[in-house]
């Protein structure tokens, strides 16, 4: 992936995405978690209004937690990179954070754990690269792909 390509990845919904995306950005919000899933709420970088999206919450064996972007360089991605903060929300509970973008270098162990936990549902997106892939393959993609650390 050259860095061009990768810093401007973007996979769009297609085909059923749409109407699954609504199905599951409904149920965060009715308290319902799938796999630790949570409604991501962002403010948005020109309108200012809150923006929504599902995310799978990363939590890493030191308790670190990670929001990775598997479709690449998204909307979302751009909203929190600008407002640098947000919130995660489930049900009536809503937990305010703050996010700092990873580097490329520091991405491939989460990369790797977010592939272990979630690969069945995103796999299509990393475009064959799997939990199993070497450090090098994920650091080839890693340009393609936002990480934050939230706290």
């Amino acid at each position: 992936m050259d860095a061009h390509t990768a810093a401007t990845r973007n996979i769009a919904p297609s085909g059923l995405d749409p109407l699954m995306n609504r199905i599951f950005n409904t149920l965060p919000k009715l308290g319902i978690s799938v796999a630790g899933s949570r409604l991501l709420a962002v403010r948005g970088r020109k309108t200012g209004e809150w923006r929504s999206t599902m995310v799978n919450v990363l939590t890493a064996a030191d308790g670190t937690r990670y929001l990775v972007a598997p479709r690449g360089h998204t909307q979302w991605v751009r909203n929190l990179r600008a407002a640098g903060a947000g919130e995660l929300r489930l049900g009536r509970k809503v937990e305010s954070f703050t996010a700092t973008e990873l580097p490329d270098a520091d991405k491939v162990p989460v990369l790797r754990d977010y592939l272990k936990r979630w690969g069945w549902e995103v796999g299509r997106f990393f475009e064959g690269i799997t939990k199993d892939a070497t450090d090098a393959e994920l650091a080839d993609i890693a340009p393609g792909f936002p990480v934050f650390r939230i706290a």
